[in-house]
């Protein structure tokens, strides 16, 4: 069982954040005989992560807890995606966090998984919200590499953004993960067929970075995880997209004003005083058709070219090296 062991505390929740009433405010928690919860490391919408350690061989982990009561029941299904990911017998550097269990105990389903460092949405904030062009070139081709390798595996992951990619710990500082399949989902069906056209979707995802089928209601595919990935680049290098912060009384409104300010933006507008590339790609990913496997050679090729171009070393030297080599 849970067992807590220290008083509650306040959390420090970004500004407009609600807390889930079932969300622990605890910390140096122990989860039956196994493993000990030390600090909070972030809380999402119907989860938290923790930084834990396994008592049996003091080896830290992640630890993210979903309460059994929750309306959206998410994490059995991310757990099985982590293990189908590795089910394959590939050896690659797949950039996914390893899950060592998942169970439910008492009030909340809980998966362990590796630690991982912070995430790139952490990261932009340490450099000052503005990372060089060689970073965000270098991130490009390890962020498209992710997105292939899941979609490889027929998943669509539908919420690409900053915060869904993370840096390794220890010695895999320089290597990218990609996290949170709560929202995936499988795009080839059992009989080998690509899911069908629908329209009138909901809106899965973060709408700041939501292709614009997806705010149409169109039934996402491969195409809308790389154009999300071209607006997660476009962000990086201008520092914020114009439709951020909309004014709007109720998320109905905000989803539509910002599908309206992205639709009215050309890409050149977006792109303006950039390398080419980087519009040329947003351009391929809207013209993709529904049930097109993208060219992610040619994705590729446009970020090489651009590093190439620029004459910069592939020496995996991100900015925020640069600020912890100071330091």
């Amino acid at each position: 069982m849970l067992q807590k062991q220290q008083k509650s505390i306040k959390n420090n929740l970004p500004s407009g954040q609600q807390q889930n009433k079932n969300m622990i405010t605890q910390i140096d928690i122990k989860i039956g005989d196994s493993y000990k919860l030390t600090r909070k490391l972030c809380i999402g919408s119907f989860s938290e992560i923790f930084h834990g350690i396994n008592l049996q061989n003091n080896m830290e982990v992640a630890v993210k807890l979903e309460p059994v009561n929750s309306k959206h029941q998410m994490l059995c299904y991310e757990a099985k995606l982590y293990k189908y990911f590795f089910s394959d017998g590939i050896i690659m550097d797949k950039g996914i966090p390893k899950i060592y269990q998942y169970y439910t105990e008492g009030e909340y389903n809980i998966m362990v998984m590796d630690l991982l460092g912070p995430s790139l949405e952490d990261l932009f904030n340490i450099c000052n919200r503005k990372f060089s062009l060689k970073t965000i070139l270098m991130l490009a081709e390890l962020m498209l590499k992710r997105i292939e390798y899941i979609h490889h595996r027929y998943i669509l992951h539908r919420d690409i953004k900053p915060a869904n990619f993370l840096i390794g710990s220890g010695n895999n500082q320089n290597k990218l993960y990609i996290i949170d399949f709560g929202l995936s989902k499988r795009y080839l069906q059992r009989d080998g067929t690509h899911i069908p056209y629908r329209e009138n979707k909901n809106l899965t995802g973060t709408a700041r970075y939501a292709s614009i089928n997806t705010h149409l209601g169109i039934e996402q595919c491969r195409r809308d995880d790389l154009e999300s990935l071209g607006y997660v680049l476009m962000y990086f290098l201008r520092g914020s997209l114009p439709w951020q912060c909309p004014k709007a009384n109720n998320t109905k409104e905000k989803h539509w004003s910002i599908m309206e300010k992205k639709i009215s933006t050309p890409v050149e507008l977006l792109c303006q005083s950039f390398p080419v590339e980087f519009a040329k790609y947003l351009n391929y990913c809207r013209n993709l058709r529904f049930d097109e496997k993208p060219d992610y050679n040619y994705c590729q090729s446009l970020f090489k070219e651009c590093f190439q171009k620029e004459g910069y070393n592939k020496d995996s030297n991100f900015d925020w090296n640069k600020i912890e080599q100071k330091q």
